[in-house]
């Protein structure tokens, strides 16, 4: 099913994707070491804050992880921050991706492996106005109200009231709205109808599993190249063609290291003899949506129907419904040259490499284990983590969590009310993936035993 719309100078489709396996699209080639340099000295975001103001309204904190490869002034920043100096000459520090798909685990940082304790909750533009008062000199100034510019504009789509939820889909789709698709020039008034400022939950899926996926995201949408997906987070401050094709030249390489990445290993006792009954169950049950693994790997990369899945549908919806402008902007850009995106009504199943590691579960971070994951009735209506930093549960095989009897309502202050994680909300829906339920208990204990060897 397609549809063909008029967007700028020349038509455009978009085809609506089916449920089923989604077909191999040909990758550019890349050096994954240059592309891990890429990546942690590079920035893909081109604006940020000068790093003197950075200095004076952060104290410039050390580095809390080593991470190898860094240099100069690098070295010296958060590993989710990036220093770089601009056209004019001046430093500035800004984001990087490893803010959102890094995280600690077991005392040691994980490239990969998606940060679920974020907090998106607090306004943005307060800390860019806060930092802007320790800007000094007109180049300066220049630069940091560019950066202050384009934050302010998708300020509502950057915010979320739970934390772990990311909202850096809907930030992409404010982005677009800004932008003309086939100049990349930004435009302060929206050039399309900006999405709702509902900003639904998303966790963030791990990286290791790049090189198996055939499509980006969870519904499937990203077919063809992924880099122009990989790298859509330019769009803060990419103003030209010129610009994204300088990106896009190095970025391959970085494609090229995260499809080399691979899960970490479970770093707990595993029972050898439960794990092969869980196996056994896992092949009977679970492969033919999640795949095989060891010597005879295989991951069908299966579209599955809402109606079959069962889990929220929320997100999958949205993207079907704004498929009219905003996956048609996405293939009339150049982000689009060599990609197709079509959102269809349903979600990936995912490769279940490394699976131990990246709770909480489904695709809006809903279920805090994968022993709650298995038995739908032991699933929180209402829960938070136990406290604000990881705290791995070997027993229910995830974040160590509270549960709740009620929703945030119980909570006077926003600073508690924000670790709530309310599944009575739209989009943040906990049912579905419930074929766990046909098991007894002692096949649950085996099949999580197996899933740690993954």
């Amino acid at each position: 099913m397609g549809l063909i719309a008029c967007d700028g100078a020349r038509p455009v489709a978009v085809t609506k994707a089916e449920p089923g396996p989604i077909p191999a699209s040909a990758q550019r080639s890349g050096d994954a070491e240059a592309g891990y340099e890429a990546l942690v000295n590079r920035a893909v975001v081109t604006c940020g804050l000068p790093y003197d103001a950075y200095a004076a309204s952060r104290g410039a904190p050390e580095p809390e992880y080593a991470l190898q490869g860094r240099r100069g002034r690098n070295a010296e920043l958060p590993y989710a921050l990036t220093a770089f100096t601009a056209e004019s000459g001046v430093e500035l520090v800004t984001s990087n991706c490893l803010g959102c798909h890094a995280a600690p685990l077991n005392g040691e940082l994980v490239i990969g492996l998606g940060n679920e304790f974020l907090d998106f909750t607090a306004d943005p533009v307060l800390a860019v106005e806060g930092a802007g008062a320790s800007v000094e000199g007109a180049a300066e100034v220049t630069e940091w109200q560019r950066w202050a510019d384009r934050l302010g504009a998708i300020a509502p789509w950057s915010m979320t009231d739970t934390i772990g939820a990311n909202p850096a889909q809907a930030i992409t789709l404010a982005l677009m709205a800004h932008r003309d698709p086939e100049t990349l020039a930004w435009s302060d008034e929206p050039l399309l109808p900006l999405p709702s400022t509902e900003v639904l939950p998303a966790s963030v899926p791990p990286w290791w599993n790049v090189g198996k996926k055939h499509a980006m995201f969870y519904n499937g949408e990203g077919r063809g190249d992924h880099v122009g997906y990989m790298m859509l987070a330019s769009t803060t401050c990419t103003d030209s063609v010129a610009e994204a094709r300088a990106i896009d030249a190095w970025f391959k390489d970085v494609r090229a290291y995260l499809a080399s990445l691979e899960a970490p290993a479970y770093p707990y006792p595993i029972d050898a003899e439960l794990a092969a009954q869980g196996e056994r169950l896992f092949k009977a049950e679970c492969r033919e949506c999640h795949g095989r693994y060891g010597e005879r790997e295989r991951y069908p990369n299966e579209l599955v129907a809402l109606d079959e899945v069962g889990t929220d549908p929320a997100m999958a919806e949205a993207a079907y419904r704004h498929a009219d402008r905003f996956a048609r902007w996405f293939n009339a850009s150049f982000y689009g040259r060599n990609a197709d995106a079509q959102p269809g009504l349903g979600y990936v199943a995912p490769p279940l490499d490394g699976v131990w590691a990246t709770a909480p579960y489904l695709h809006n971070g809903s279920v805090p284990s994968l022993a709650a994951l298995l038995e739908s009735d032991e699933r929180p209506r209402y829960w938070r983590f136990e406290s604000a930093s990881p705290d791995y549960d070997q027993d229910a095989l995830g974040w160590r969590y509270r549960r709740l009897e009620q929703g945030r309502e119980q909570f006077a202050s926003l600073e508690e009310r924000k670790w709530v994680y309310d599944t009575t909300r739209r989009g943040y829906g906990n049912q579905g993936h419930d074929f766990g339920d046909l098991l007894d208990d002692d096949e649950r204990r085996a099949l999580l035993e197996y899933l740690k060897t993954l």
